[in-house]
């Protein structure tokens, strides 16, 4: 199984250490073709080695070429919302994570979308077990 895991870089990388936990239990699914996206060293900046060009089309063809999408949705980011637009467009499975915060709500362009399997957590450990669930279910 393929997996297309999506989170925020140029929207705010305050979650990066949760993205990499994540995309590592996820391993245990199939192959995460977005490794990079838990990678501690990426800033908001992104990708230094690639252009926004070179990034657009290799995203591309992953999300072509995966199973499944698995986001985390907390922070919210333009690139992400594309990502899942594009991956609703080509029929791909998509499951949102959402860690609930105080005084914030999912966009209701997510919630609402009954295309997208929304989940809210507060713990990696709940996050895990959606996962789980998710994957053997």
């Amino acid at each position: 199984m393929k997996i297309y895991f999506a989170g925020s870089i140029r929207g705010g990388r305050d979650d990066r250490a949760l993205y990499l936990d994540l995309i590592q239990f996820l391993q245990q699914f199939g192959e995460v073709l977005t490794e990079h996206v838990g990678d501690q060293h990426l800033s908001v900046y992104g990708e230094d080695q690639l252009t926004d060009q070179g990034i657009y089309e290799r995203d591309m063809e992953w999300l072509r070429s995966c199973d499944v999408v698995v986001a985390e949705v907390t922070t919210p980011s333009l690139g992400v919302g594309y990502e899942l637009g594009k991956a609703e467009d080509l029929g791909k499975t998509i499951l949102c994570l959402y860690r609930k915060q105080p005084g914030k709500r999912l966009s209701a362009m997510l919630n609402g979308n009954s295309n997208v399997l929304n989940k809210t957590y507060q713990t990696r450990e709940e996050a895990f077990e959606i996962l789980s669930n998710f994957f053997k279910g």
